[in-house]
């Protein structure tokens, strides 16, 4: 099974539209959407949750008031300003390092893990997807991606799946980390713009460290097409496989309104160019043509 996750230096690139297409594309897959913190693969493929499951990390004090004897140690111990006066913690506040819990003379403060979020076992119209849910403000997201990716990964094993395609998260931060290692391949997205080159650098960059190959396209190359050629040719002197250039149509856009992929909504040039870029990528994997 190639694992191919698709990853950008920022967030709104294209990665969701064009895993949504490759997912419409392939055969024998299953669906991962690694971006917890901002899931929405879900809007493309409309999935059915078969399982529903908590997402627990890290703690959070809590003070007993029948234990507490109002000595008020925790409050002079707590960094965080999570202890108000009255000796009540603010979850908000807290940052779950334990001080008050360990320290607590009366034995008084509880410190049970946290319930962070959900994550989903659902069917789409392409096959299984693997996603999750994180709360409002919660931490651990790069926790959350293991779990997401372990468990995507058991299903496509379970299933002898040809295909395992995550969406992952933009960035360079712990998240991304824990999208990428391991992957058979990245497919970084980048702009036509000088950002974009520079976020091209950053991420491709950390898939070396890991020694993740890289492959590398231009999506909305069309709005500057020589920021898109310097990519080009940056990617062939840096050692990234370049796979080419995709449009920038307002069709994406027509089709997420409609809960479609490009490659169901019609037969214009995005989908060509979508198409064309797909079969790149499976020669590049198949062929083991991508460096590191």
């Amino acid at each position: 099974m190639k694992e191919l996750v698709i990853i950008s230096g920022k967030g709104g690139t294209g990665k969701t539209s064009i895993v949504g297409a490759f997912a419409a594309l392939a055969r024998r897959q299953v669906l991962c959407d690694a971006d917890v913190d901002a899931a929405d693969l879900h809007l493309l493929l409309s999935p059915t949750v078969v399982e529903r499951h908590d997402f627990r990390a890290g703690h959070k004090a809590s003070i007993d008031p029948e234990r507490c004897t109002q000595c008020g140690d925790c409050l002079e111990r707590c960094r965080f300003g999570a202890i108000s006066p009255d000796l009540v913690v603010d979850p908000l506040q807290c940052e779950g390092c334990g001080v008050c819990h360990h320290f607590c003379p009366a034995g008084a403060i509880d410190f049970p893990e946290s319930l962070c979020g959900e994550w989903y076992f659902s069917q789409t119209r392409f096959g299984p997807l693997v996603h999750a849910r994180l709360g409002i403000a919660e931490e651990n997201s790069g926790k959350l991606v293991s779990l997401v990716r372990k468990e995507a990964r058991r299903m496509g094993e379970e299933n002898h799946a040809d295909w395992l395609l995550t969406d992952g998260p933009p960035g360079i931060g712990c998240p991304v980390i824990a999208s990428i290692g391991g992957a058979s391949a990245v497919l970084i997205v980048s702009e036509p713009t000088v950002s974009g080159l520079h976020d091209l650098n950053r991420v491709g960059e950390l898939a070396r460290h890991f020694q993740v190959p890289a492959l590398v396209c231009v999506n909305k190359a069309d709005l500057h097409w020589d920021g898109a050629r310097q990519i080009d040719a940056h990617c062939r002197s840096a050692g990234y496989a370049f796979m080419g250039y995709l449009p920038f149509d307002a069709d994406f856009t027509r089709a997420q309104v409609e809960e479609k992929t490009i490659i169901e909504y019609n037969q214009g040039p995005a989908r060509d160019a979508v198409v064309a870029l797909w079969e790149k990528v499976v020669r590049a994997l198949q062929a083991s043509d991508v460096g590191v």
